[in-house]
């Protein structure tokens, strides 16, 4: 009688079996470490990252290397000479207006010992100027809100709800919202604030130092509830548990926020300090639509600008701003491993 006929699997099957190469990998994946097997599990979503955000960078580089305007015919090759004449000022010119991507050096102000006019035609300048200023009002303003969204009170949901309207707001009607508060015909808070000196009495929208001051107040308005949101997350994800026992340790409320909310907090907000800072470095459209990038410049307004009249200008623009971001993004990331966040 044969092995078949009485049940047993013949050995050369049983061999066959234990050796395949779909047993090889899974031995493979059970004998990987808890960290590499999270990254394969990530593999994917790296491929598609990199076939989605990689590839336009990478192209936008290619570009940037071409002094080609569009429907002028070939291209022609110039390497670095796009970015060398862009932070020397050589092509100045080509941007809109008076504005410049470094600060000019011929500056009058009427600021007292202070020299802003030719900082405020800077595109980069502006941006990193506004991205520090909006960022940290909003992660204030946000810190606070989702503080009092964590507590347990009557109506907080219609509150949460209430705090959202503004971040649901379209880009678009909101600059329409702060364009017609400060025009000079029919807004309403431009007599109030020049009379203290915050905005130019006349043609407000229009002075870059009022329209910048204007653009990022809108902007503060907006997203400090998306800050509050990231946050508040990160204030639910923390043991109620150790409250309680503070409590009974007699531990005030400051002493429960230095030593329990905000450490185990931080996580979140330097998360939602890196999502804000990567938007805010590319404002546009608040800008255009409360004021104009001639008024306002940044670095995306240069790249819109300039996109009709030298693409590998704009291309080299654009791969600055993203080089900006990426090295942020780095040094938060970096900041956040060292200290185990």
């Amino acid at each position: 009688m044969s092995a078949e006929t009485d049940g047993q699997v013949p050995a050369a099957e049983q061999h066959s079996r234990r050796s395949g190469p779909l047993v090889a990998v899974t031995r493979w994946l059970e004998n990987l470490g808890e960290t590499a097997f999270a990254y394969l599990l990530l593999t994917p979503v790296f491929l598609l990252l990199g076939s989605i955000a990689l590839y336009p960078l990478l192209r936008t580089f290619e570009l940037s290397l071409y002094a080609n305007v569009l429907g002028a015919g070939e291209p022609e090759f110039v390497g670095f000479q796009n970015y060398v004449e862009m932070f020397t000022g050589a092509r100045n010119a080509d941007f809109p207006g008076s504005t410049t991507f470094l600060p000019a050096t011929e500056t009058s102000s009427s600021f007292p010992f202070i020299h802003v006019d030719g900082w405020l035609r800077s595109a980069l300048i502006v941006t990193l100027l506004f991205t520090v200023v909006s960022v940290f009002f909003e992660t204030i303003i946000g810190f606070g809100q989702a503080l009092v969204l964590d507590q347990e009170f009557r109506g907080r949901r219609w509150v949460r709800a209430a705090i959202i309207i503004p971040w649901a707001i379209p880009i678009v009607i909101q600059g329409m919202i702060f364009y017609l508060m400060f025009h000079p015909s029919t807004g309403f808070l431009t007599p109030y604030l020049s009379s203290i000196g915050l905005v130019a009495g006349t043609n407000t929208l229009n002075d870059p130092w009022s329209a910048l001051l204007i653009v990022t107040v809108a902007d503060i308005w907006k997203t400090s509830a998306f800050m509050a949101l990231l946050i508040l997350a990160g204030l639910q994800s923390i043991d109620r548990s150790l409250y309680d026992v503070a409590k009974v340790a007699g531990a005030t409320k400051w002493q429960q926020f230095k030593m329990i909310t905000f450490p185990l907090v931080l996580p979140a907000v330097g998360i939602a300090i890196l999502f804000r800072t990567i938007d805010a470095m590319r404002i546009y459209g608040l800008i255009d639509s409360v004021s104009s990038c001639t008024v306002v410049p940044s670095l995306s307004c240069m790249v819109v600008e300039t996109f009709n009249t030298a693409r590998g200008l704009s291309s080299a623009v654009a791969f600055v701003t993203a080089a900006i971001i990426g090295l942020l993004v780095t040094i938060v990331i970096i900041q956040q491993v060292r200290e185990g966040i």
